[in-house]
């Protein structure tokens, strides 16, 4: 029986409410009238449920789908403007348990170089990151209590948050980690992480089960209850997602919207942001996957997301190309990844023979930090790296309750314009420098507020006489 508020994983992303909301879809694709109330709705910015996110995962009308991106894009400009946040993956360890179907990190991958980064090599890599002008890192392994017991990830974020190298620092590290206990949430929120990322995969169980055979994270209830638990431990900024393309991407969406009611009804917030990756080749990996999403089918999914949960980040990787990725920005990412290695040891260049030995899946966008950076700011956007909100303790409902009433941006704005300066005198080529100083000169014009806007230019000036990290 579907319940909202249960502990239990199965009440709580019930398959029979998943499939009777798939159903009212389906039944009511052509019915004009109930699509219009559901684009109505999401265009007042407050949300949608799962049974109205069924209804537009079901319509095919390019008319309807057109108007979901209209809608989408108002949105994203509404409550994120120009913005787009910059992060990379930080691939600490690929040696794991399971035995997932998909993953080129599989224990059965007898052609997968194994490797953990030492502390030294962790110190190369976050140098190598900070002279590319990272800020903001997510720290990726493989799941091995042995091998990667909670103790190194904790020791690397320590050693992560201690590197200072010219104007570089990491100022927020997230943690994509396989799902563990209350003691380790605890921990970890103990250590300063900013947001705790897990990936259901796909909440259909049986496939869920079929894709992880072995393992500990064959148990379907413990890992889709993780949220819970980390919530319990402390954590109120949680990253979930569903791996596109391993089951029926339509079933996946509406149980995420079941898993961000409950989030909601449960512990009072939702997810801080949702991952919308999709299957990619990956070395040792030869299964075949009759869910995979085509382009224009993800383009919908983001947009309906956007609708969906109008405050929650979006984030993409570098697993899509440029083009794709410039598609979905409009229509409703808001974070997006550059100069990515999902290699161990990617970034440090002794190390760049590990790149494709130990990479987890293919890359599909190459281009590196600074020419993302320059493309983002010749297409209109702002690229920040801002990590202000968690060094302020604006985190959770903190977050959501600025957010929803429209004072975030108060903050947002400015602190991305003054870290997108930080980039441009420390890290921006010529031509990059050239972008980033119209996007500056523009946006500060829209600033509204009279006295953020004189403190904004104020630092802006700071920043460029060598001063660093200022934040609102």
């Amino acid at each position: 029986m579907y319940n909202s508020k249960s502990p239990h994983a199965e009440e709580f992303i019930c398959h029979e409410e998943v499939m009777d909301a798939l159903e009212y879809g389906v039944k009511n694709k052509d019915n004009k009238e109930e699509i219009q109330k559901v684009l109505e709705q999401a265009a007042t910015m407050k949300g949608l449920n799962h049974r109205q996110v069924s209804l537009l995962l079901a319509c095919e009308d390019q008319e309807v789908i057109n108007k979901l991106y209209e809608i989408a894009e108002q949105i994203k400009l509404h409550i994120y403007g120009r913005r787009i946040v910059l992060f990379a993956p930080l691939y600490l360890s690929n040696y794991c348990v399971n035995a997932c179907r998909y993953c080129a990190y599989h224990n059965k991958n007898c052609e997968m170089q194994r490797k953990q980064l030492s502390q030294e090599e962790i110190v190369k890599e976050v140098v190598a990151l900070q002279d590319m002008g990272h800020k903001r890192l997510a720290l990726e392994t493989g799941e091995d209590p042995v091998n990667c017991p909670i103790e190194y990830v904790l020791e690397s974020i320590k050693t992560i948050y201690g590197i200072k190298h010219k104007n570089g620092a990491i100022r927020r590290v997230n943690v994509n980690i396989a799902a563990t206990t209350v003691e380790n949430y605890r921990k970890l929120k103990e250590a300063g992480i900013g947001t705790y990322i897990l990936f259901q995969e796909t909440y259909h169980k049986p496939t869920y089960e079929y894709m992880h055979p072995k393992g500990p994270k064959h148990n379907y209830a413990y890992h889709t209850e993780a949220m819970d638990r980390a919530m319990e431990g402390g954590i109120d900024d949680v990253g979930i997602g569903a791996l596109l393309g391993l089951y029926d991407h339509k079933y996946d969406v509406v149980a995420m919207m079941l898993h961000i009611k409950h989030l909601e009804d449960v512990h009072g917030v939702g997810p801080h942001t949702i991952s919308v990756p999709r299957i990619r080749p990956a070395e040792g990996v030869e299964e075949v996957y009759p869910h995979a999403v085509p382009d224009e089918e993800f383009k919908k999914i983001v947009a309906i997301l956007r609708c969906a949960v109008p405050y929650t980040g979006i984030i993409i990787s570098t697993r899509e190309s440029p083009q794709l990725r410039a598609e979905v920005i409009r229509l409703g990412v808001s974070q997006v990844s550059g100069g990515s290695s999902t290699g161990i040891g990617g970034y440090a260049k002794e190390n760049e023979e590990q790149r494709e030995d130990t990479a987890q899946f293919e890359v599909n966008d190459h281009r590196t930090l600074d020419q993302v950076i320059g493309w983002l700011c010749e297409s209109g956007y702002v690229p920040s790296f801002c990590t202000a909100c968690y060094r302020e303790g604006r985190t959770g409902d903190r977050f959501m309750s600025l957010a929803k009433a429209g004072q975030i941006c108060n903050v947002c704005q400015p602190n991305a314009l003054m870290t997108l300066k930080e980039y441009r005198e420390d890290y921006a080529s010529p031509q990059t420098k050239e972008s980033i100083d119209r996007v500056i000169a523009e946006e500060v014009k829209h600033i509204s507020n009279e006295k953020v806007k004189a403190i904004t230019l104020e630092n802006l000036d700071k920043i460029a006489h060598g001063e660093r990290d200022f934040r609102f």
